[in-house]
C-alpha cells in the first residue's frame, strides 16, 4: 500500500545529516554539518528550535530527555531535551565520532570513532566506560542489541562485527563491505539495526540487498532485495513492531519490506536522487522521517498501515488521492516553500505504476462472485492452503512481490496546485498573503488572533489597515484601487469574494459575492477598474471594481495562477498532464479595455525541465513575466511575435544550493528585479521584516566573456526592455519621449561599437548585418567610418543598404497611405464633427502643402494620430544625405528612432544626390569612387518633407487654389547658399528644397484634368483625381516626362541662386540615367512598390547561373 510522501524541506546546510524521533514521536530531531540540532514539531514547522552543539554534528540520539551528539571537536556531548541546556561531555576520542546510539533503556550510549575505537559509556556516570578494539579502520555505525547483550558495528575495514558487551570480545565478524580509509570515502555508511523487542535478527545493508542474520547462530537467514534497487543501500531501520524493515539507498530510493513475507511494501524515490543518510521510524505510527546528504528533511506518512488491511475502495482511490494532494496543506506558492527543487515530481514509484496495477487487480478481485477474496491477502501473498480451492481462478492472479514486472515508461507529473503570486505557504501561522509593488498583506492565525494586516508602500495611496479574518480568507490581491480577498467554502458557507474598494468616492466601500454551490475560488487578481476570480468549476468570473458582474467564460484547464495590470489579464492554467517531472501549462493574455481582445490564445508556457511555476505577474511597465522553481525569469517579447525570453537566472546570484530569491517585482526602466534573499528556504518569514535585494538582468547569450558577446547582450536586452514603449503608444498611454530617445541612442552606440569591432576583425559582411539594424543617421556614420578606414567595398555596400532602407520605407508608406485613404472616407461618411482627419486648416498651410508636391510622385506618408488633443505629424528631411525627422509623436522605437527615420526613394528627382556625397573632404577620393559605382545601378535618396496631413489631401488643396510664391522664392534664395556650402549631413528644421515652384507633374495634371474626369465621371474627390493622374504620369515616356519637367523649369524665376544651377548641371547626367530606370519600372508598376535595382539583380542572376 502506498505511502504519502510529503515534499522535502531545508533542514541544514549541505552535508551529512542525521535524524531521530523523541520518545513520544511528537518531535523530529535533526543534526547537520552546520553544527546545529533542530527540533521540529512537524515537517511544516517554519520556526524549529535550534541548538548549536559545535562546528559540525555527525550523529545524534535522543532518549529519556537526554540529547547526545557526536561533534567535530572529537567529543560526545549531552544536552537536556527539549531545553537544549549543555549537560556535560560523555567521552572523548582522538578524532571525531561518526555514530552514537542509545541502548534500549537509555542508560548507556555507544559511540564509534574514526580512530578505530568503540566506547560504551554510562549516561549518568561517564566514568563507567568500556572500550572495544579490533577494527582496523574508522567505525561507520553501531547498533545495540535490544536485550543489552550484544553490540553490532560496521567499519571501513570492510567487516561487520558483533561484540559481547560483558567481556568486550568479538562474537562474530563478516567481511561484507568494501574497504576504504575514511567515512567520507565509504561507498555506504552501513547503518545496521537489530530487530526491536527480541533482537532476533540483525539487518545489515550490503550492496543492493539487506542481509538478515539470526541471533546466536549468526547464520544468514535470508536477504531482502528488490529489482528496482539500482545503487548501494546506505541505511536500514526497523518499525517499532519489528514487522517491517525500511532501507535507504545512495541514490534516494526508500524501500519498505514485510520481513515475514519478504514482500516489498513501499517504494519511494527522493525528488532529486540524493543519498539517504538518516532514517527514523516513528515510535507509535506509520511515519518515517528521513534526511539526505544535502541537508534536506523529508517525511513519509501512512507507511504500512498497522491493521494490515484496507478496503478495495480505499486502495483503489489512493492513486487519485496522492495525485491530487501533492501540495495539500500548501497553497502552491508552497511548492516554493520547500527546498526540494522538484516538489512536483512523482512522489513514489508506487504512485504512478504499481498502484495502477493494484487497481486493476482489485477490480478483478472485487467482483461479486463466490471466488472473490480479500485484496490484502493477494497483496501480501498470505493465501492459506485450505483457501486456495475457494480462490478458483483468482489463485492465478499475479502477486505483488519484489519480482513483479514494473512499468518503466514516462511517469505523469502531479499537477501543481493553484497559488497566489507573492504569497507564502497556507499552513504557516504567520504568512504573506501577497507582496507586490503596491504593498503587503499579512495574515496572522494563531491562538491569540486571526487577522489580516494591509500595509501600503506609499502611504499616500491609503493608510495601513487591520482586518478581522473571521471567514478565514486564504488568498488576497492588492492594487491602487482596492483590496481583494477570497475564502474557500465550508459545510455551512459558500466560497466568497470580498472587495474593499477604498478608492471609491461614495461611502459604501466594500462588497461580497458568494459563489455558487460546490464552486471554490482558486485564484484572484485585480486590474484597473476590474477584478477577476478563477474557480474550481473551470470558470473565470469578471467583476467591475464596484461589484457589477461582467463576463464569465470557461478556462481550458484548472487554473494555476493569475495576474492583472491595467487592462491586461494574465492567466496560467493546466493545458494537460506533464511527464517525468515537467508541468504542462498554458497561458492566456487578454485585454479588457473597450476593445476586448485575446493576445495569447492558450499557448504553451515554457518552463525549465522538471520545474514548476512560482511567480506570475507584470513588470511595472505592463509586460507579462513569470518565474519558475529553478530561478529562471522570463519576459514576454512583444517585438518577436509574443515569445518568451529568459532575462535572469536568480540561481546564479545564490551563494548556496539551499538559498533562493523570492521575487516580488520586475521593473524595465530602470532594469531591476526586486526580490528577497532567502537563506536555506524558498520563502521569507514575516518577522523580522525581510530586506529587499535588487538583481540585474542578463539574457543568456553565448560568449559572454568576450566584448562582442557582452555588447550583443546589452543591445538586445535594451531592445527587449523598451518594447513596452511601443505597446504604451499603441494603446494610448503617455510615456516619456526622452526615454525612447535615450534607448535608441544607447542602441545605436552599441551597434556602432560592434561595427567598429567587426571592421577591425575584417568581418565586413558582419558589418553590413549590423548596419541593417541601424537607423539612417547611424548608417551614414558607418559609411564614414568605413571610408576613413579605407574599406571602400564596405562603404559601397553600406551605401546600397541605405538606399534599400529608404526604398522599403517608400513601399511601406504606400500601403499605409491606402489604409489612410480608407479611414478618411469612413470619417467623411460618418463623422459630423471636426476630427484629426477632417479639421480645416489655414489657407497658407494648404498652399504650402500643395507646393510640397513631389516631382516623382512616388512617395506618400501616413500621418500619425495621437490621443493628446492636438495634431502631430511625421515628416522627414534629408539634407545632402543626412536624414532627420520632425516627428514628435509615437512611432515604433525598434524600427528607427524618430530623429533618424529613413527617407523615401525618388526615381527622377533633379535635386537628389547620392548618399556618399555627404562625405567631407578627408574621404573625398573614396566617396567619389563609391558615388560612381552607385550612379550606375542605385536609385537615389530623395528628401521627404513634413506633411501634417496626407499628401493627397495637400495636393488636392493645392489645385483648388494657388497664391503667389514670391515669398517662398525669397526663402529659397536665402537658404540655398547655406546648404550648398555644407559638406556633412546637417540637421535643420526647414529644408530649402521644400519651397519650390510648380512641378512638371502639376502642370501636366492641370492640362489633363478634364480627360481624367471624362474617363472617370465617378471621381468626386480631388484625391482620387490626383491618384489617377500620378498613375498616368508614370507611364509617360522618358522624353515626355522630361519635356514637362523642362517646361516647369522654364517657369522658374530667373533669380534662382547660381549655386543651385551649378548643382543641377553637375547632376544632369546622373538624373538622366535615373529617369530611364524610373521609366522602365513605372511601365510595370501601376501601383508604387519597392524599387528594384535592375542592374544589380542582373549581375546576381548571371553569377548564380554561370
Amino acid at each position: 500500500m502506498p505511502a504519502t510522501q510529503k515534499p522535502m524541506r531545508y533542514g541544514h546546510t549541505e552535508g551529512h545529516t542525521d535524524v531521530c524521533f523523541d520518545d513520544t514521536g511528537s518531535c523530529i530531531v535533526t543534526c547537520g554539518s552546520d553544527g546545529d540540532v533542530r527540533i521540529w514539531e512537524d515537517l511544516d514547522d517554519d520556526d524549529p528550535k535550534s541548538i548549536n552543539v559545535g562546528e559540525k554534528a555527525y550523529s545524534c540520539a535522543l532518549k529519556n530527555g537526554k540529547l547526545v551528539t557526536a561533534v567535530s571537536n572529537n567529543t560526545v556531548q549531552v544536552h537536556t531535551f527539549p531545553e537544549g541546556v549543555p549537560d556535560g561531555i560523555l567521552t572523548r576520542f582522538t578524532t571525531n565520532a561518526n555514530h552514537v546510539v542509545f541502548n534500549e533503556d537509555g542508560t548507556k550510549i555507544a559511540a564509534g570513532s574514526s580512530d578505530f575505537l568503540i566506547k560504551i559509556v554510562d549516561v549518568m556516570d561517564s566514568s563507567q566506560q568500556k572500550t572495544f578494539r579490533g577494527h582496523d579502520a574508522p567505525v561507520l555505525s553501531l547498533s545495540f542489541d535490544p536485550k543489552g547483550v550484544f553490540l553490532a558495528s560496521a567499519s571501513c575495514d570492510g567487516s561487520v562485527r558483533v561484540w559481547e558487551i560483558s567481556d568486550q570480545t568479538c562474537a562474530i565478524s563478516w567481511p561484507l563491505l568494501q574497504k576504504c580509509n575514511d567515512m567520507i570515502n565509504a561507498k555506504s555508511i552501513c547503518r545496521l539495526a537489530w530487530q526491536p523487542k527480541n533482537g532476533k535478527l540483525l539487518a545489515v545493508p550490503v550492496e543492493k540487498s539487506v542481509k538478515l542474520y539470526r541471533r546466536d547462530t549468526w547464520n544468514n537467514q535470508f536477504d531482502l532485495s528488490d529489482s528496482f534497487i539500482s545503487q548501494t543501500l546506505n541505511i536500514v531501520t526497523w518499525s517499532p513492531c519489528g514487522q517491517y524493515l525500511a532501507a535507504g539507498s545512495i541514490n534516494g530510493l526508500i524501500i519498505v519490506w514485510n520481513v515475514e513475507t519478504k514482500d516489498c511494501m513501499e517504494r519511494v524515490k527522493h525528488e532529486k536522487g540524493y543519498a539517504i543518510c538518516g532514517l527514523a521510524w516513528h515510535p507509535t505510527c506509520g511515519q518515517i522521517s528521513y534526511t539526505d546528504a544535502e541537508g534536506n528533511l523529508g517525511l513519509l506518512e501512512n507507511v504500512c498501515d498497522s491493521s494490515g488491511k484496507m478496503s478495495s475502495r480505499k486502495v483503489s482511490s489512493r492513486v487519485e488521492e496522492d495525485y491530487n494532494d501533492l501540495f495539500d496543506g500548501d497553497n502552491t506558492s508552497n511548492a516554493d516553500d520547500f527546498l526540494n527543487d522538484n516538489a512536483v515530481e512523482m512522489p513514489s514509484f508506487s504512485r504512478g505504476a504499481i498502484n495502477d496495477d493494484d487497481e486493476d487487480d482489485l477490480m478483478l478481485a472485487s467482483k461479486d462472485d463466490e471466488n472473490s477474496v480479500d485484496v490484502t491477502m493477494l497483496k501480501t501473498g498470505l493465501l492459506k492452503e485450505e483457501e486456495e480451492d475457494q480462490a478458483g481462478s483468482i489463485h492465478n492472479l499475479p502477486l505483488i512481490t519484489s519480482q513483479r514486472p514494473f512499468y518503466d515508461g514516462p511517469i505523469p507529473t502531479p499537477r501543481q496546485k493553484p497559488f497566489q503570486s507573492g504569497s507564502t505557504p497556507l499552513h504557516l501561522t504567520h504568512r504573506f498573503m501577497v507582496w507586490n509593488s503596491i504593498g503587503i498583506i499579512r495574515c496572522y492565525n494563531d491562538e491569540h488572533d486571526n487577522a489580516i494586516d494591509v500595509e501600503f508602500h506609499d502611504t499616500s495611496i491609503h493608510h495601513a489597515t487591520h482586518l478581522s479574518n473571521a471567514l478565514n480568507y486564504t488568498v488576497a490581491d492588492l492594487s491602487h484601487e482596492a483590496i481583494l480577498l477570497a475564502c474557500e467554502s465550508t459545510d455551512e458557507l459558500a466560497s466568497k469574494l470580498h472587495c474593499l474598494h477604498f478608492s471609491s468616492w461614495d461611502s459604501s466601500k466594500e462588497w461580497i459575492v458568494d459563489m455558487p454551490q460546490n464552486e471554490d475560488i482558486e485564484a484572484i487578481c485585480l486590474g484597473q477598474g476590474w477584478a477577476a476570480a478563477a474557480t474550481s468549476a473551470l470558470l473565470l468570473r469578471l467583476f467591475t471594481i464596484g461589484g457589477v458582474q461582467k463576463e464569465v467564460f470557461s478556462l481550458p484547464g484548472p487554473v494555476v495562477s493569475m495576474a492583472g495590470h491595467g487592462e491586461q489579464l494574465f492567466i496560467i492554467y493546466h493545458r494537460g498532464t506533464g511527464f517525468d517531472g515537467d508541468q504542462c501549462l498554458g497561458v492566456q493574455l487578454l485585454e479588457l479595455g473597450k476593445k476586448k481582445k485575446q493576445i495569447l490564445h492558450g499557448d504553451p508556457l515554457p518552463l525549465t525541465r522538471k520545474s514548476y511555476l512560482v511567480w506570475v505577474g507584470f513588470s511595472a511597465e505592463g509586460t507579462p513575466c513569470y518565474v519558475d522553481s529553478e530561478g529562471c525569469v522570463r519576459m514576454l517579447n512583444r517585438g518577436l511575435g509574443n515569445t518568451w525570453t529568459p532575462v535572469c537566472n536568480t540561481r546564479e546570484h545564490c551563494k548556496g544550493k539551499s538559498d533562493h530569491y523570492w521575487v516580488i517585482g520586475v521593473h524595465e526602466n530602470p532594469q531591476q528585479l526586486r526580490c528577497i534573499p532567502c537563506k536555506g528556504s524558498r520563502f521569507p518569514p514575516t518577522l523580522p521584516r525581510p530586506a529587499i535585494a535588487i538583481l540585474s538582468f542578463k539574457i543568456p547569450y553565448c560568449q559572454m566573456a568576450t566584448e562582442k558577446g557582452q555588447m550583443e547582450e546589452q543591445f538586445w536586452r535594451s531592445v527587449l526592455f523598451h518594447n513596452h514603449l511601443e505597446y504604451l503608444a499603441k494603446n494610448g498611454y503617455e510615456y516619456e519621449e526622452s526615454t525612447k530617445n535615450q534607448a535608441t541612442k544607447e542602441q545605436q552606440e552599441l551597434l556602432m561599437k560592434m561595427l567598429a569591432l567587426s571592421c577591425k576583425l575584417e568581418r565586413e559582411f558582419r558589418c553590413v548585418e549590423l548596419a541593417d539594424l541601424m537607423t539612417q543617421n547611424a548608417v551614414n556614420l558607418a559609411i564614414k567610418y568605413a571610408s576613413r578606414s579605407r574599406k571602400l567595398l564596405l562603404a559601397q555596400k553600406l551605401s546600397e543598404l541605405a538606399v534599400e532602407k529608404a526604398a522599403e520605407l517608400a513601399a511601406t508608406q504606400a500601403e499605409e497611405e491606402e489604409e489612410e485613404d480608407f479611414r478618411e472616407k469612413l470619417n467623411a461618411g460618418y463623422s459630423n464633427t471636426a476630427t484629426e482627419w477632417s479639421q480645416p486648416r489655414p489657407r497658407n498651410q494648404i498652399e504650402q502643402d500643395a507646393e510640397d508636391k513631389e516631382e516623382a510622385d512616388d512617395t506618400k506618408e501616413k500621418p500619425e494620430l495621437h490621443k493628446h488633443g492636438e495634431i502631430y505629424f511625421l515628416g522627414f528631411f534629408l539634407v545632402k544625405g543626412a536624414v532627420i525627422s520632425s516627428n514628435q509623436g509615437r512611432v515604433n522605437p525598434f524600427k528607427v528612432l524618430a530623429s533618424s527615420k529613413e527617407p523615401a526613394v525618388s526615381l527622377n528627382s533633379t535635386r537628389s544626390t547620392n548618399i556618399l556625397d555627404s562625405m567631407n573632404k578627408s574621404s573625398k577620393k573614396s566617396s567619389a569612387l563609391n558615388r560612381a559605382a552607385n550612379n550606375e545601378r542605385s536609385p537615389v535618396i530623395k528628401p521627404l518633407i513634413p506633411k501634417p496631413k496626407s499628401k493627397q489631401a495637400s495636393a488636392a488643396s493645392y489645385f483648388q487654389k494657388r497664391t503667389s510664391q514670391a515669398s517662398k522664392t525669397e526663402e529659397v534664395k536665402e537658404e540655398n547658399p547655406k546648404n550648398e556650402s555644407s559638406e556633412t549631413p546637417a540637421i535643420c528644421p526647414q529644408n530649402t528644397e521644400n519651397q519650390r515652384p510648380k512641378t512638371g507633374f502639376q502642370m501636366w495634371l492641370e492640362e489633363n484634368r478634364s480627360n481624367i474626369l471624362t474617363d472617370n465621371p465617378d471621381f468626386s474627390d480631388e484625391a482620387d483625381i490626383i491618384k489617377e493622374g500620378m498613375i498616368r504620369f508614370r507611364v509617360l515616356s522618358t522624353e515626355e516626362r522630361k519635356a514637362w519637367t523642362n517646361k516647369a523649369k522654364g517657369g522658374t524665376p530667373s533669380d534662382e541662386t547660381e549655386g543651385k544651377k551649378r548643382k543641377h548641371a553637375a547632376d544632369e547626367s546622373l538624373e538622366a540615367e535615373n529617369q530611364k530606370e524610373a521609366a522602365k519600372e513605372n511601365l510595370n508598376l501601376p501601383k508604387k512598390q519597392k524599387p528594384l535595382d535592375l542592374s544589380t539583380n542582373q549581375k546576381l542572376s548571371a553569377f548564380a547561373f554561370k
